[in-house]
This record gives C-alpha cells, sequence and structure tokens, in this order.
C-alpha cells in the first residue's frame, strides 16, 4: 500500500469514528423527548458534513505518540461540537448572517432563530460532559482537557476572537498584526487545543504537548488565510456558501491587504512553520501529509 493510500484509509478511519460517535452522544430517548425539536437542531448542524479537521487532529496526535483513539473518542467529539456551536452562532443574523452551511441552510434557516441560539447553547456545554463523564480518561486527563477546551473556547479564545472579528468591520486601520491574533483566537485556538488533547490522551510530555501547541497555531493561521482566498476564489459549490461574504461585510482579510498572490505565498511560509514543529514529533508522516493537503484545498 502507498504513502497516499495509507493516508487516505486513515483520514477515513478518523473521519467515521467521529461520525460514529457524535451520533451516539446526542440521542433523542423517551427520557428527554420533550426536547426532540432540540436534539434534531443539534444534529442538522452536527451531521451537515464538514471535514472534521478538529477530531482529525486530536486523534492524529494521540496516535502518532502512542495513544489509543479510543480514549480521545469524547475529546474529539468535544472539538467538534464546540466547532460547530461556534458555526451556528455565527451564521445567525446578528452575526454573520448567512442562510447557507455546507451546502445546506443555517441551523437557524432549517430551524428558526430562536431554536438555533438554543441548539448552539447545548452544544457548547454538552462537550464537558461527555469528556467528565468518560471512563477511558484519567481524573488528572479529564481536567488538563477541559481546562484547555475552556480556554481555546472562551473570552480568550475562540468567543474572544469573534468579537475582534465583529469590531474589525467598523475599523479601517485593521492591520496584519490585528489579523493574526484574531485568526490565532477564532480559528488558531480550536485547532490548537484538537493537537493538545490528542497529546493529553496519550500521556504526552508538557515539552510535546507545547510543540503540538505551536504546530496547531500555524496550522490555524494556514487555514484562515486559505479561507480568505477561497471567499474570492473559492466555488460555492465545493465551499458549501456563497463567496463573496468577506467583502460584502466589509473585512480586512490577508487577501484585502495583500492580493491573493501575496496571501498564498503567506500561507505556504506558515505551513513550512508548521511542518517545522512536526519534526520534534514522532510518528508524523499523516500529519505532514494533512497539513500540505489543507494548504492546498479548494473547499
Amino acid at each position: 500500500m502507498n504513502d497516499m493510500s495509507n493516508f487516505s484509509e486513515k483520514l477515513n478511519k478518523y473521519i467515521n469514528y467521529t461520525e460514529e460517535n457524535l451520533r451516539e452522544y446526542n440521542v433523542c430517548t423517551p427520557e428527554n423527548e420533550a426536547q426532540k425539536n432540540l436534539i434534531e437542531a443539534m444534529n442538522y448542524s452536527l451531521e451537515a458534513g464538514g471535514k472534521r479537521i478538529r477530531p482529525v487532529l486530536v486523534y492524529a496526535f494521540c496516535e502518532a505518540l502512542g495513544g489509543n483513539i479510543k480514549t480521545a473518542k469524547a475529546p474529539a467529539c468535544a472539538i467538534e461540537m464546540i466547532h460547530t456551536f461556534s458555526l451556528i452562532h455565527d451564521d445567525l443574523p446578528a452575526m454573520d448572517n448567512d442562510d447557507f452551511r455546507r451546502g445546506k441552510l443555517s441551523c437557524h434557516k432549517a430551524y428558526g432563530e430562536a431554536m438555533a441560539i438554543l441548539a448552539g447553547d447545548a452544544l457548547s456545554v454538552l462537550p464537558y460532559g461527555i469528556i467528565a463523564e468518560d471512563n477511558r480518561l484519567s481524573p488528572e486527563q479529564k481536567v488538563k482537557i477541559i481546562s484547555a477546551l475552556a480556554k481555546a473556547t472562551g473570552k480568550d479564545g475562540m468567543i474572544g476572537g469573534q468579537v475582534i472579528d465583529m469590531e474589525n468591520e467598523n475599523r479601517t486601520d485593521v492591520d496584519e498584526d490585528n489579523l493574526r491574533n484574531m485568526y490565532r483566537c477564532k480559528t488558531g485556538q480550536l485547532i490548537a487545543v484538537s493537537c493538545v488533547m490528542g497529546c493529553i490522551c496519550a500521556g504526552a510530555s508538557e515539552t510535546v504537548i507545547g510543540i503540538a501547541a505551536d504546530y496547531g497555531f500555524r496550522l490555524g493561521l494556514a487555514f484562515q488565510i486559505i479561507d480568505d482566498i477561497l471567499d474570492v476564489e473559492g466555488n460555492p459549490e465545493e465551499i458549501g456558501k456563497p463567496v463573496g461574504s468577506d467583502a460584502e461585510e466589509n473585512k480586512t482579510t490577508f487577501v484585502t491587504l495583500y492580493g491573493v498572490e501575496k496571501a498564498r505565498e503567506i500561507a505556504d511560509e506558515i505551513t513550512n512553520e508548521a511542518l517545522s514543529c512536526l519534526d520534534r514529533i514522532a510518528n508524523s508522516s499523516f500529519l505532514r501529509e494533512l497539513t500540505e493537503k489543507l494548504l492546498k484545498r479548494t473547499k
């Protein structure tokens, strides 16, 4: 089997495992029948597809460092739930006002604004419960994972990044330093904590955890710059939403600052920095392939 087949097989294994487990963690039962519509709205967005990059990173780091992906089951699903909650809320009229997500109606278009808000709220807290109740993780691992995830999600993480993003729409002085900080919070924190949680699941040292976080922040920045480019050049059918939304919302991006060609050069440079971090991670061939594919993605 060649390297490409190995990569595809492992990627599909991680994605399929995520899909199976997401369904297991959020089911309608006789006890919660009264909340059926809420659970349906949560699953509508959870099962909308996507690249599942964050849970894949949890599993990939766990296995690269000698861990068992079953140990990473709850943290991997937790990060996808957090990510999905952020997308539901981002799409709301009060935020980005997007009618489509991943080629489907946004949650608020399918279930109404109030239910979408509540579905996002529910997905923001469910992750901590499934980690706390997992019987494969030690108490010490649970505390470290919950602490890292909370920090990456809250005011100093993804939610704080969204605030910076919103406030930047009313500014004309947004520069590269501002953008890097915003992307580090809004996108980089969840990607970095995915890598960190995989390390914790494998019982890695603090040194290795730090290297994984550095890799994740660089990957997150490159990932977001490619998103900026796809908002200009992407195919709406491939990316699952209309292009040009950044310009409509008066957002400053790496593309508006430097143009597409320069933005690609910066993304390539940051990707190489991420790859350099992997020099100190054992068995990182899958992670290297994933990193390069994310740079070249078209959706």
